[in-house]
């Protein structure tokens, strides 16, 4: 009979698990790394739902678009652009929108239209950085939603949103921490997950998971401390040569009613 190979392990396993054994504990109680990019969504379409999504939980804002979709017909999976800048103000507050949720929808629209925000296929040659900087042009559209975009929707491997509550929370959980990780100090220790970051935050979602399961792994003793990396300063003179003689005369003289001698 022949024998049956089995699977090659997804190579972040290997990689995250040899440089960080906390987390090689978590992604042995979690299993295999199963974040599968939805590409059969436009850019466009996925940060039309993340505006709908914003500060909203899950059911309200499924339901918000819903009712934006059905504005169009029954025959239109989604608006096109053209199609959300058209549509009367009042349809779109109808649907659930806030204002502020109409203009970001219509900015984004223009975006597209002009091509600000483009097909897939045209942010793939991109480095994650210019997709944020490109992106972020749009009103509403932050970081954090072109991160949750650059992992779900273009599968990006290498992405850490460190400002992302589930993965800050999931890092103090698995490690044991009494606070919330800075947001810089977790990318300095996350520096070295890479190229694999995109699957450190996974994992550490699923951490939280397992916390409310009672299935995490115990944290290190004592807890790694967490440095907030220092940013260089350019060296400067001594403020005694760029003072002005005028100043420096100014500086030496006797407050108005001190003493002297």
């Amino acid at each position: 009979m022949p024998t049956l190979k089995r699977p090659r392990p997804h190579p972040a396993i290997a990689h995250l698990s040899a440089a960080d054994p906390v987390l090689a504990r978590v992604i042995e109680a979690v299993g295999p790394y199963a974040l599968e990019p939805q590409r059969d969504r436009s850019p466009y379409e996925h940060l039309s739902r993340a505006v709908a999504h914003q500060q909203l939980n899950g059911t309200a804002a499924n339901t918000i678009l819903r009712r934006f979709v059905a504005l169009f017909g029954a025959d239109v999976s989604f608006p096109t652009p053209e199609q959300v800048l058209a549509a009367p103000t009042a349809a779109l507050r109808g649907a659930g929108f806030s204002g502020s949720k109409i203009l970001a929808l219509r900015d984004l629209a223009v975006k597209a239209c002009e091509g600000v925000v483009p097909p897939a296929a045209e942010l793939d040659p991109l480095g994650d950085d210019a997709i944020v900087a490109r992106l972020t042009q749009v009103r509403g559209i932050g970081r954090w939603t072109v991160e949750m975009m650059l992992m779900f929707q273009l599968g990006r491997p290498d992405v850490l949103p460190v400002d992302d509550f589930g993965v800050r929370n999931g890092f103090r959980l698995a490690y044991g921490l009494r606070r919330m990780p800075a947001p810089r100090a977790l990318a300095a220790f996350g520096a070295r997950w890479a190229p694999h970051r995109t699957a450190a935050a996974w994992y550490l979602w699923r951490a939280v998971d397992l916390q409310k399961e009672s299935r995490l792994p115990a944290p290190p003793k004592p807890a790694p401390r967490l440095r907030v990396p220092t940013r260089k300063r350019k060296k400067t003179a001594r403020r005694a040569k760029s003072v002005s003689p005028v100043a420096a005369s100014s500086a030496r003289r006797p407050r108005s009613g001190a003493r002297t001698r």
